[in-house]
């Protein structure tokens, strides 16, 4: 056994030396390269996004691809040789695709970044970066899926299956197809949002009773911020087949009411004259719109409904309860008999 160790060993000694020295120069060749590149070009360039995205990966290619070359050009009966190149073509299999992923991911950057939100024009920006994320997503799982069936494919093994399977290919389908069946309708329900648009990154949305963002897009699930920075993941899915309120769908601006219970006995203009002083005093309101009405009564108080418009949601709910505020203090200071009261009468038999 020693003995056929020493000969495995001279004989890998030459071989083994002309292939860590090639791929020990090309490793360095590289950095130089990518040196003296990334020093004459400007850091935000289109080519600099995408080589400061996929350089290991691409580094890693390019030395298993001088690998390969060197046990190529090696004597084939030396012993292991056959595991060996197996092993650096898987390995250059697994390296390409993850130089692909990395490469997509930068395309997705280098299209938002293209696209920046500048004032007037966040919708198509917020349009882009939305349909962006999503396909992007959706090629990496492709790409990866493609690489690791070619990664298979270079075991013996798995290719003498390969006649066995696509025999059984019609029943394993229908199959894997019920199994991943949440999994696949989240993706294509993924493909459906990223066309159709109902809503985009940054998106003010209204979900299960809560008001909230949209922060992040993932190729299954949607995470949004609520108000109080909680974070809801809700699935792709879920949106296609429930409905939900965006509120900046077109544009952000927003109409806020505030209701106001008081006795019939209260004046409604000295409510209107406050509640146009409250607005003019307010650095909130957009100067828009602004309503005062009546619009309900019961059998003891009239309701007030105060409307007005602000430039987004988040400054909407602030003049709300600014309104709000106010006019209760109003009422107290001023017209404080006229607030909801119960009436009843006292009859003597």
């Amino acid at each position: 056994m020693l003995e056929s160790f020493e000969a495995g060993f001279k004989a890998w000694l030459w071989p083994g030396f002309t292939a860590i020295l090639a791929v020990a120069a090309t490793y360095v060749v590289y950095r130089l390269a990518l040196a003296v590149f990334r020093h004459f070009s400007g850091s935000r360039t289109v080519i600099r996004l995408f080589l400061d995205a996929a350089a290991r990966a691409l580094g890693v290619v390019f030395c298993l691809l001088t690998l390969a070359g060197s046990l190529a050009a090696a004597p084939p009966d030396l012993p292991l040789m056959a595991a060996i190149q197996q092993i650096t073509t898987l390995l250059l299999i697994l390296a390409i695709t993850w130089a692909a992923v990395r490469l997509t991911s930068a395309i997705g950057e280098v299209i938002v970044a293209l696209n920046p939100v500048l004032e007037g024009h966040w919708k198509r920006a917020r349009k882009v970066e939305t349909q962006t994320r999503f396909l992007v997503r959706a090629l990496n799982i492709l790409i990866v899926i493609i690489g690791l069936g070619a990664a298979l494919m270079t075991f013996e093994s798995v290719q003498h299956m390969g006649a066995s399977l696509l025999a059984s290919a019609g029943v394993g389908g229908l199959i894997l197809g019920f199994a991943a069946r949440p999994v696949l309708s989240n993706l294509l329900a993924g493909m459906q949002i990223a066309l159709t648009q109902p809503f985009r990154i940054d998106d003010v949305l209204y979900v299960q009773g809560e008001w909230c963002w949209v922060e992040e897009v993932t190729a299954t699930y949607v995470v949004l911020r609520v108000w109080d920075l909680r974070r809801l993941v809700v699935p792709l899915q879920w949106f296609i087949e429930n409905p939900f309120q965006n509120w900046s769908r077109n544009t952000a601006e927003l109409l806020g009411t505030v209701f106001i219970w008081v006795d019939y006995t209260m004046p409604v203009e000295p409510l209107r004259q406050e509640f146009t002083r409250l607005l003019n005093e307010s650095g909130l309101w957009d100067g828009e719109f602004s309503s005062v009405q009546v619009t309900d009564s019961s059998d003891q108080a009239i309701q007030v409904r105060f409307l007005m418009s602000a430039a987004n949601s988040s400054k909407n709910w602030d003049l709300r309860c600014a309104v709000r505020e106010g006019m209760v203090t109003f009422i107290q200071e001023h017209y404080p008999a006229q607030l909801p009261r119960l009436r009843a009468r006292v009859v003597e038999n």
